[in-house]
């Protein structure tokens, strides 16, 4: 009489190269194709693609870490046939993996509540509209169902002068006769990092349209 077959070895060996190929397609193909990567030279402004944040922005960066922005927006721009977002203006060109490669933790989104901010910096370059947004999405978005970042501003009473930090508002969103509402220094670093964000430069892998 046979004795009944071993299957542990196969099934061992099975289950041991479905793990291998999966961590080889998930972890080390991508490790090899992004941990290449380097920045590009740009000979239009004489500067390097892409820069890291540092000082206000990459405090910045941190905030908009802390405060969720994440949920709510995505920083990667689709090619075209994929999406309208080239189309609604979000960018100039698809989002390639060296977009990121400063970027520790890639800030990719998890839905598109709000536009996306890859471009965010390009697009809206005033200082005084992003404050103003934080403080009261209303008064730059009619209708916006982004929740306002009031904690980021502090109500203080005009002293002698105004603020150079106190925003310019409307009468009907302005405080009370006497008061201002002023940015705090963690308002101003999450709208330099918002600024800081152009992806627009134009790489090998994905060029510019002229």
């Amino acid at each position: 009489m046979k004795s009944p077959m071993n299957y542990g070895p196969a099934i061992f060996a099975g289950a041991f190269l479905t793990l291998a190929s999966s961590w080889c397609g998930l972890i080390l193909a991508p490790y090899l194709q992004y941990g290449r990567l380097s920045e590009v030279h740009i000979e239009q402004t004489d500067r390097n693609y892409p820069e890291a944040a540092f000082g206000s922005a990459a405090r910045g960066r941190e905030i908009y870490r802390a405060n969720g922005c994440i949920y709510c927006h995505s920083q990667q721009v689709r090619p075209e046939g994929f999406g309208d977002d080239i189309e609604r203006g979000w960018g100039k060109r698809r989002s390639v993996s060296r977009d990121y490669i400063h970027d520790k933790p890639v800030f990719l989104g998890t839905m598109r509540t709000g536009p996306d901010l890859a471009n965010i910096g390009l697009r809206q370059t005033s200082i005084e509209w992003h404050l103003t947004h934080l403080y009261n999405p209303q008064i730059t978005s009619a209708g916006s169902i982004m929740p306002p970042f009031r904690f980021l501003f502090e109500v203080r009473k005009i002293g002698q002068a105004p603020s150079s930090d106190a925003l310019q508002l409307a009468s009907k969103f302005a405080p009370k006769a006497g008061y201002q509402v002023v940015a705090s220094q963690d308002a101003k670093d999450l709208v330099a990092y918002l600024l800081s964000l152009h992806a627009d430069a134009s790489l090998p892998e994905a060029p510019v349209s002229p």
